[in-house]
């Protein structure tokens, strides 16, 4: 049976615990490995997830007429 892909929620949620058990330092070497890539999967998903809302966000203020080119904001850039 296929994997039911996960929401954003849930793939920030699944992130935040692998990162919380590799700061745990307790792990095995091949089980952190195995967590760390399941992290980097995730993180890509996020990625992607996060620049098809953005795209959807543009599209809507481009039809509303409101589209005014600005880049989001982000913690580096506040």
């Amino acid at each position: 049976m296929a994997k039911k892909k996960r929401t954003f929620e849930e793939s920030m949620q699944r992130l935040e615990e692998i990162v919380d058990a590799l700061e745990q330092e307790e792990l095995p070497l091949e089980q952190a490995i195995k967590l760390y890539k399941e992290g980097l999967t995730l993180s890509a998903v996020c990625k992607e997830c996060l620049a098809t809302a953005e795209g959807e966000v543009v599209l809507l203020q481009k039809e509303a007429g409101a589209w005014k080119e600005e880049p989001f904001a982000t913690e580096a850039g506040v």
